[in-house]
This record gives structure tokens, C-alpha cells and sequence, in this order.
């Protein structure tokens, strides 16, 4: 269940999977609505997008608790780099989406993901909630999947290089 030195335990797989499937699934819906606005796969996919952002912040905040109590244990970083690329995703992982959050709260209009009652619709506008998620979520969110771009290629890059620890059996789950 928890990390050790060689390898990530099952919650932070299960996290780490579960979470990019998630983002996966995020940029898809954002693929649908930039490259198929107003049609039906748009209308579809796009109705996932805000619950399913809030889902990601809950998780996010989840896996950073996760990361804190098991920071003794996990892994060690193969360098600065790849700690500083982990630190980034980190910090947009749990930024972009609260952005997001912000500006919904913002707007005054309701929000109940997945048909709970996460706050109220009000009359008018908060332009400071607002503001900061019109001018910063999205190309946040586009910086967000060009780190998970590199995270992706820098793991296989890893895993193809000789001279270079294979990182990815440590999320695996595999014991080699």
C-alpha cells in the first residue's frame, strides 16, 4: 500500500492512473470543443468537463497529502530536473483546476457536480474571481498538458536509454 525506495505502493498508482485518465480525458474535452464546437460529441463531452475538473482538485489535494506522508519512502527523484518537472505538474495540477473552480464561484452561476450542491448560483458577478481563471486557465491548462507531454516522453526516454534507470516499472506496480 505505501511507497518504498524501489517502487510507488498501490494508492499512489492507483492515484497516479486514475488521475491520468482523468487529464486524459480533460484535454480531450477540450479538443472537442475547440476542434467541434456545437456538435454533438462537443455537447457531450463538454458536460464532463467542469465536474469532472472538480473531481481532479479533490484528487490532486488527495495525492499531495499521499506524496507528504509517504516522502520518506518513495523513490528517490534520477535528478533535479525530473524533481522540478514533478514539483510543476504538482502545482498546475492543483492550479489550473482551482482557477477553474474560482471562476464558476465567480460567475454567480450554480454548480452541483455530479448533482451535489457544491455552491449556490447568486446574482452578479465577482470580477476577481472571475478574472484571474478567464486570464489564466486555459493557457495554463495548455501548459499543464505540454509537462504531461515531457513527463510522458522523458518516462519512455528513461525506459529506452541504456545509461538511464527505467523509471517506469516503479509505477508499474511490477517488482523488477
Amino acid at each position: 500500500m505505501f511507497d518504498n525506495r524501489n517502487r510507488y505502493g498501490t494508492v499512489t498508482r492507483t492515484l497516479h492512473w486514475g488521475m491520468a485518465l482523468l487529464i486524459l480525458w480533460q484535454f480531450l474535452t477540450v479538443g472537442a470543443r475547440t476542434l467541434a464546437e456545437d456538435s454533438a460529441l462537443d455537447d457531450f463531452m463538454w458536460a464532463t468537463h467542469r465536474p469532472l475538473g472538480a473531481m481532479l482538485l479533490v484528487l490532486v489535494g488527495i495525492r499531495i497529502v499521499w506524496a507528504l506522508i509517504n516522502l520518506r519512502h518513495r523513490p528517490p527523484a534520477v535528478n533535479p530536473f525530473a524533481k522540478a518537472g514533478h514539483i510543476a505538474l504538482y502545482v498546475l495540477l492543483f492550479v489550473v483546476p482551482a482557477l477553474g473552480l474560482a471562476r464558476q464561484y465567480g460567475s454567480g452561476r450554480t454548480f452541483e457536480p455530479f448533482g451535489i450542491p457544491l455552491f449556490s448560483g447568486f446574482e452578479g458577478r465577482i470580477d476577481w474571481l472571475v478574472e484571474p481563471g478567464n486570464l489564466l486557465h486555459g493557457s495554463l491548462g495548455w501548459t499543464l498538458m505540454a509537462l504531461v507531454v515531457g513527463h510522458i516522453a522523458m518516462a519512455y526516454w528513461h525506459r529506452k536509454q541504456p545509461a538511464q534507470p527505467d523509471v517506469l516499472p516503479r509505477m508499474w506496480g511490477r517488482k523488477d
